[in-house]
């Protein structure tokens, strides 16, 4: 009993650490993540701090917006992905000269990332602009919005998380809102308003030549909502 006691006594005199938001000393020498192999499962919590929220950029490109939102966002955590080994170096230089310590690269398709790599509801959002679209019907099998990619969408976010969408291509947006609209795992919200410095480089083109970009967002809802929705 007197063991227990002084167990107990140990255990409240014990200040447990509060989650600490990465500083520039603690950035590493590279920010991109080796994967132990294709289709073995990140340790995320081991990669990025567990209590802190985690987002990920699927197609970063050449780190426009990814490095703006981290550096605006030190208590945030980011994934940038992109398949183009050269684009992900670049960033990678960027992140070590501005000290970004709550950033992260991976090399490799967006879908396949989320679907094999990434744990289940860990994910507060899901950046995606500008997606290839594929413009030519006979090509549109190979856009990324399809049914299988709606699921990992919703089960790799965690309940009430968002992806944020936008494209100049309006087909593709109208086809895009309205799967999203469709699915009663999803509930449209306000997007994103991002300033000039939070746009892509092909944002910047398009806006400049003052064309329309469509943007929206969606938040994942609960289980029982969508078991209730009949889904």
């Amino acid at each position: 009993m007197q063991g227990s006691e002084n167990g107990s006594t140990l255990m409240q005199n014990t200040i447990l650490p509060e989650p600490r938001t990465p500083h520039a000393e603690d950035a590493p020498a590279t920010a991109i993540i080796q994967p132990a192999g294709i289709d073995t499962q990140l340790p995320v919590d081991m990669l990025f701090d567990p209590v802190l929220p985690l987002e990920v950029d699927c197609g970063c490109g050449k780190g426009r917006f990814l490095l703006a939102r981290a550096a605006a966002h030190p208590d945030v955590q980011f994934l940038g992905i992109d398949r183009l080994l050269g684009r992900i170096r670049k960033i990678d230089r960027k992140i070590q000269r501005a000290k970004l310590a709550n950033v992260k690269l991976l090399r490799m398709e967006a879908f396949y990332s989320l679907q094999q790599l990434l744990p289940p509801h860990r994910l507060r959002t899901i950046y995606i602009f500008f997606p290839d679209p594929w413009p030519k019907r006979r090509h549109h099998r190979r856009r990324l919005f399809s049914p299988d990619f709606l699921d990992v969408l919703w089960s790799r976010l965690e309940t009430g998380g968002t992806v944020q969408v936008a494209t100049d291509h309006l087909d593709y947006f109208a086809e895009i809102r309205k799967c999203l609209a469709a699915d009663a795992r999803f509930r449209e919200v306000p997007h994103l308003v991002r300033n000039e410095a939070e746009q892509t480089d092909f944002e910047l083109i398009f806006r400049g030549q003052g064309l329309p970009v469509g943007e929206c967002a969606f938040e994942t809802l609960p289980e029982i909502k969508c078991q209730e929705s009949g889904f």
